[in-house]
């Protein structure tokens, strides 16, 4: 139906966010940076043995167990902590939240693409300086005048990680705005480097967000938080609150408790998809790929005498899915999930295929 161009004129319209593609038939899944094992053995055991007659009721909608637990893992005051229905919907009302200058926020020219989509939902003026050659911020483009600044470490989809005195240089340099580091994929960046969230207590216009989805094997469950001093905490407590009070569901919040009890086995199931990782990586190169050194659970690869949708076209005809854009910055570009170690012998052995016949 054609609408009156008069109706039009007061019904706000965007371009949305488009997730990865989620197929129905059996396909090798490298495409959406989930994690490939199982969550920890206790989030299994709250599904045996929740009782359904609890779901009646409303669940508690300050979530006070999660974050509690969160709190003691990661060493801060539960005061410092805020938890939403995946890192999206956080990011999301800290858009709504801190982001209502007239000056324009900055955030990369290539990252997680529902930053552009958030401003333009929430009318925020941005801007987007380009990464360096070799994919890397640079922190002299985010000291101009600026609403605020986002960007996630390691980057997506590059997988770049930056180290923590550049991000502390980038903080330091705009004490006028809260910056957000969104750690997605901060898990998989190896022992020595260091999360943001050791920022926090330093710098009053610091917030970390990171989530269970990636990591913790939980993307299922919905499962966000952020890191920040108490006052930033409760103006973001205010808009959800304003928006709605009831945003986590009873399983997700007993889930996310139960993950964080098992320690050991979340930092197993991270060391083998490092491990994966790197060899991947070693294959790639083998076969004449390029790719920055990701610190992600993805690759962020090209082939000299391959265009990008030419590849995915190919691959996805062997029913291997990964993730492709035509943004002409990276359009030679895949974005490849880490799998399995067996998964990825076998996309390793296609790629060869593809790429010898």
């Amino acid at each position: 139906m054609k609408l009156n161009p008069k109706l039009l004129e007061n019904i706000r319209q965007v371009t949305p966010y488009t997730p990865g593609e989620q197929p129905q038939h059996k396909v090798m899944k490298l495409n959406t940076n989930e994690n490939p094992y199982p969550p920890a053995p206790g989030v299994q055991r709250v599904f045996e043995q929740l009782d359904a007659n609890r779901l009646r009721l409303y669940p508690d909608p300050t979530s006070q167990n999660l974050i509690e637990a969160l709190a003691k893992t990661y060493q801060v005051s539960k005061e410092q902590v805020f938890v939403g229905v995946g890192s999206d919907d956080i990011l999301a009302l800290c858009f709504l939240t801190f982001f209502n200058s007239k000056k324009p926020i900055l955030f990369p020219n290539i990252t997680y693409s529902f930053y552009k989509v958030w401003a333009e939902l929430y009318n925020i003026p941005y801007c987007c300086p380009s990464l360096q050659a070799d994919f890397s911020l640079n922190p002299a483009d985010y000291t101009q005048e600026n609403g605020g600044i986002i960007f996630p470490n390691p980057n997506a989809p590059t997988g770049v990680y930056e180290c923590l005195e550049r991000i502390e240089e980038i903080v330091q340099a705009n004490p006028d705005v809260v910056v957000i580091v969104d750690e997605a994929y901060v898990d998989f960046a190896g022992k020595n480097q260091v999360s943001a969230i050791s920022l926090v207590d330093k710098y009053d216009n610091l917030m970390v967000v990171q989530t269970f989805s990636k990591s913790r094997s939980m993307a299922g469950t919905r499962i966000g938080y952020a890191i920040s001093n108490p006052t930033l905490i409760g103006f973001l407590n205010d808009v959800k609150e304003s928006f709605n009070s009831y945003t986590m569901n009873l399983p997700s919040l007993l889930c996310g408790v139960a993950a964080l009890q098992e320690e050991a086995y979340f930092k197993e199931q991270i060391e083998k998809i490092i491990t994966t990782r790197e060899w991947t990586k070693e294959e790639l190169d083998k076969l004449g790929f390029e790719f920055p050194n990701s610190r992600g659970n993805f690759i962020f690869a090209r082939h000299p005498n391959f265009a990008g949708r030419e590849l995915f076209q190919k691959l996805r005809e062997k029913q291997i899915y990964v993730r492709h854009w035509d943004k002409e910055e990276i359009k030679d570009y895949l974005r490849i999930t880490i799998g399995t170690q067996e998964e990825m012998e076998i996309f390793v052995a296609t790629l060869k295929e593809i790429i010898q016949s």
